[in-house]
């Protein structure tokens, strides 16, 4: 579907930029962008560049990553560093049983082996 992941951009940035208590107007300022250019990007309105998702990542301290990837599809397991170790479809949407399950909300999307049965 066109456009999928520049709603999933979008509204990865206003989920951050709304936990952190900024307003898009405050958001705005700091990015150099208008209060109605950061709506059009939370809503996946405009096609941003990797580099532009880095400096907003940089802006709200977060890794690129949780800006890109999309929650409810993946399963995304980063080293202690910070560096991707993986991304996978999340086990709960997968048709097969096996290997992995999806981590709880709040484990930033980390992946956790499946308990022996």
């Amino acid at each position: 579907m066109e456009g999928t992941m520049q709603r999933v951009v979008g509204a990865n940035i206003r989920r951050v930029r709304k936990a952190q208590g900024l307003s898009q107007e405050t958001f705005g300022e700091s990015v150099g962008w208008h209060r109605t250019f950061v709506g059009a990007v939370e809503r996946g309105e405009r096609n941003l560049t990797l580099r532009t998702v880095e400096r907003i990542s940089d802006q709200l301290g977060v890794h690129p990553i949780d800006l890109l990837w999309d929650r409810a599809a993946v399963a995304v397991q980063l080293d202690a560093d910070g560096t991707l170790r993986s991304v996978e479809p999340r086990a709960d949407l997968r048709a097969a049983d096996g290997g992995t399950e999806a981590a709880p909300a709040g484990d930033a999307g980390a992946r956790r082996p499946r308990p022996s049965r």
